[in-house]
């Protein structure tokens, strides 16, 4: 920059350039032009030169732009630190781990007050006064053997001691009062602390028979307890997860409230347009799914460890967990993941990612694709149903319905369908089961009875529970599959009913080693073997 002969730049450089850092200089109280027209040009300045106005809304516009991407970025720091949290292990909220140990606090050794006895006695309040002198020439010593002082000071001291040894009594008697009530304080405060914890562990062991008796208020009161637990970590993210107890099938099945969708972010941050203006910058949809999607699992993940690690006395066969959007203003609930999970299953897996699984790779920060998420693999390892697109409120059918008091065969999970046709047929003393084929909608197995029982020898079993009855077809089927497999006998279950032409068939001579049970029989077996009862199909 040139300087004129009187110390002032030239007017050719005076003007600022446009843009952000001329608004900074201005901001720091760089110097404009001394003189120059009241619009703010300069002397110079061409038709097409901002203004001193333009740079500072321009710099005012960067300002903004600077803002809101920093509290964007914040949101994302915030969904980083919920990923991190709810993927750390929960503590096992079992019955061992609730139990309370009464130890019991000694008595704190130490004076006891004796403030009810009084100040002690003094001597100088007690002794007489010296007698006064005959001779002002008599001194002291002669003054002190005057018999009458004498008898007076020998009255005074036995007077003094006599004072002292009642004050002593009346301390000790003080103190050891004081002890004995403190003492005693202590000694039924403890008995009280003892006393508590004893009926606490109490109540607590007659919930643990109930528990071990698969009573459902017990099991879903542990339950919950222990879902409540897991979510510490993450207590500023309501994930309530409610959980019901069938007997029936010996599950669990959890209702889990999903976040709000808006907690994902769906902006990068804001730039700057030409224009000056302020534009967002949209995240791809497909990221923002993914990143919903990764906390949807590690939350499903948590409550399956939960249910999973309070069941020390191996009450539950298997647990169910549907995952619910409730969006304010929607009159029903959305079901963006759901699982059906026995306890093998679960047993099997590593239901929580590692502790630190969040550190950048190539650019991606915290964020990596679905197929390559540890917390989505692993859900869906477990079979489970997840949503592809939630903010396009794709909904998947949840495995099990968990709202019937008595639940049909429809409300029965895969799991749930198979553990119930096994324990009926165990109880009849088909063993050595082995399930063969599963789905949906029913399973095939094979088992072998002992002779004598009531289902003796090597058994096909194909269980369905379909609305549509089971057609003739159907039967020759299972025929052909008890001769492949060696089997002695064939056994057809459904929850529904036989067509005309499948009863006629299993009549004949041909086919009289297939045996029909239909949804009333299930229902009979049901309440005959297990003291339970099963709906009837809607």
């Amino acid at each position: 920059m040139q300087h004129s002969p009187d110390g002032r730049t030239d007017g050719g450089a005076t003007a600022l350039q446009p843009g952000f850092l001329a608004s900074v200089f201005r901001d720091l109280g760089a110097d404009g032009p001394e003189d120059g027209p009241e619009d703010g040009r300069s002397a110079a300045d061409g038709p097409g030169t901002e203004t001193a106005a333009d740079v500072a809304a321009h710099g005012r516009a960067a300002a903004l732009t600077h803002h809101r991407t920093l509290t964007v970025r914040a949101e994302h720091d915030r969904l980083a630190d919920l990923l991190r949290r709810a993927a750390l292990p929960v503590s096992a909220m079992d019955f061992e781990s609730q139990l309370r140990r009464y130890e019991p606090r000694p008595y704190p050794a130490g004076e006891a007050e004796a403030d009810d006895a009084g100040a002690e006695p003094r001597w100088a309040a007690y002794a007489p006064a010296h007698p006064a002198a005959a001779d002002p020439d008599e001194g002291p010593a002669r003054r002190l053997l005057d018999s009458g002082y004498q008898r007076e000071l020998a009255q005074a001291r036995l007077t003094h001691q006599r004072a002292l040894r009642e004050w002593h009594t009346r301390r000790a008697e003080a103190a050891n009062s004081g002890e004995a009530e403190a003492r005693r304080a202590h000694e039924e405060a403890e008995q009280v602390r003892a006393r508590a914890v004893g009926e606490y562990n109490d109540s607590l062991e007659e919930c643990r028979r109930a528990y071990r008796l698969a009573e459902p208020a017990a099991v879903e009161s542990l339950m919950e307890r222990a879902l409540a637990a897991a979510e510490t970590a993450t207590q500023d993210l309501p994930a309530p997860c409610r959980a019901v107890f069938r007997p029936l099938t010996r599950t669990a099945v959890l209702d889990l409230d999903l976040p709000p969708l808006d907690l994902v972010p769906s902006l990068t941050g804001y730039r700057l347009a030409p224009d000056g203006e302020v534009d967002p910058v949209p995240r791809p949809p497909a990221d923002r799914a993914t990143d919903y999607l990764r906390l949807v699992a590690r939350l499903a993940l948590r409550a399956l460890q939960a249910a999973d690690a309070v069941d020390t006395d191996e009450v539950l066969a298997g647990v169910v967990l549907n995952g619910w959007l409730r969006e304010p203003g929607a009159t029903t609930a959305l079901c963006l993941v759901s699982v059906d999970a026995d306890r093998d299953a679960l047993a099997r897996t590593r239901l929580l990612p590692p502790a630190a699984p969040y550190e950048e790779h190539d650019g991606e920060g915290i964020y990596a694709d679905a197929e390559q998420d540890e917390a989505l693999v692993r859900l869906r390892q477990l079979g489970a149903a997840v949503t592809p697109d939630p903010y396009a409120y794709v909904s998947v059918e949840p495995a099990a319905a968990a709202g019937a008091t008595v639940p049909s065969a429809a409300d029965l999970s895969a799991n749930e369908f198979a553990h119930l046709v096994r324990e009926l047929l165990t109880r009849g003393g088909l063993t050595q089961w082995s399930v063969r084929l599963r789905g949906p909608a029913g399973l095939v197995a094979t088992g072998e009875g002992e002779a004598g029982s009531a289902l003796p020898g090597r058994w096909v079993v194909w269980a369905s529970r379909a609305a549509e009855p089971v057609c003739e077809e159907e039967i020759r089927t299972l025929a052909e599959a008890v001769r492949e497999e060696s089997a002695d006998r064939g056994l057809r279950l459904t929850t529904g009913r036989f067509a005309e032409p499948a009863l006629d068939l299993v009549a004949e001579e041909s086919h009289q080693h297939i045996h029909l049970v239909d949804g009333d029989g299930m229902r009979e077996l049901t309440r005959t073997q297990l003291g339970l009862l099963l709906g009837a199909a809607g």
